[in-house]
């Protein structure tokens, strides 16, 4: 069960970019989420999947003996449903949070660098991503906002 779901059933063992593949598979969950129940519902589920995602890897990482392998996406699904909080129900929102997840997700700006090294295990798999997402979500605010979406 836990591999399953730290490559969000499969999705990891995608060839190219599982990251990516992570996120794109997210997306229509916490977009049905979020026209389900609002910001409080994919709030909640980003909680849910968070903590179960910490024990997935956890469990991973130690069966595997890397500190975040790559087929370990789990991480990527709780950052971008971070990111679609302040999404409305629109598609240039959903891309927009995709886009916005992924650039910070791979660009890792402070403190998601220093927390990609430095923290150990199914938690360190984790925290860089709710990082990034968050990063992602008051980008998406800002936009909205700001009227440009």
């Amino acid at each position: 069960m836990s591999k399953a779901l730290a490559t969000w059933f499969g999705c990891g063992h995608l060839p190219i970019a599982p990251g990516t593949w992570g996120s794109l598979a997210a997306l229509p969950l916490g977009v049905l989420l979020l026209w389900l129940g609002g910001w409080s519902l994919l709030a909640a589920a980003s909680v849910a999947i968070s903590l179960a995602g910490w024990w997935a890897s956890a469990q991973h990482v130690r069966s595997l003996g890397q500190d975040d392998p790559d087929e370990i996406v789990v991480d990527e699904v709780a950052g971008q449903w971070l990111a679609l909080l302040p999404a409305s129900l629109t598609w240039t929102d959903a891309l927009c949070a995709l886009l916005l997840f992924r650039a910070a997700d791979i660009l890792k700006p402070w403190p998601a660098n220093w927390a990609d090294r430095a923290i150990p295990g199914g938690l360190g798999v984790m925290v860089d991503d709710w990082i990034a997402g968050l990063y992602a979500a008051l980008a998406l605010a800002a936009l909205r906002n700001g009227g440009l979406l």
